[in-house]
């Protein structure tokens, strides 16, 4: 079976220069037009412009209900704290760690809204580590 070679999407097409030679006229030399023809058969790619993606991508994840983070990751994070701090042989039940990763997720999400609070006080749009450190330590003593 012949393998397919797939190019890739962000790669731009070659464009080459080909010259056609009109009907030449009396007199004079032959005018020449300058076509430009797309060989490599590949279409531009399309740019939004900066912050139009992460616009979108915040509209989708606020409407959505759905956990940021994968089940499995989080799942072994878990696990393996639990075995650090207590110890082999403890076992979870599955609605258990659902409801762990909620709840980390939901702090996690509060504490980024923090942060960005910071930055935006701080005249930027940034976020920068020293904006999570004010947050967290604004918030000591509060963990919702």
């Amino acid at each position: 079976m012949p393998r397919i070679k797939h190019t890739h999407p962000t790669k731009r097409a070659i464009i080459k220069k080909e010259v056609i030679p009109l009907k030449k006229k009396k007199g004079g030399k032959s005018p020449k037009v300058v076509k430009l023809v797309n060989i490599g058969g590949m279409k531009k790619p399309r740019r939004y412009r900066p912050g139009t993606v992460a616009l979108r991508e915040i509209k989708r994840y606020q409407s959505s209900g759905e956990l940021l983070i994968k089940k499995l990751p989080f799942q072994r994070v878990v696990r393996y704290i639990a075995e650090v701090y207590i110890g082999n042989g403890i076992r979870f039940q599955a609605s258990s760690i659902l409801a762990i990763q909620t709840a980390a997720e939901a702090y996690l999400i509060s504490l980024m809204e923090d942060t960005n609070l910071c930055a935006v006080h701080a005249k930027r749009v940034t976020i920068l580590p020293k904006d999570m450190q004010l947050a967290y330590r604004l918030r000591e003593g509060r963990f919702y």
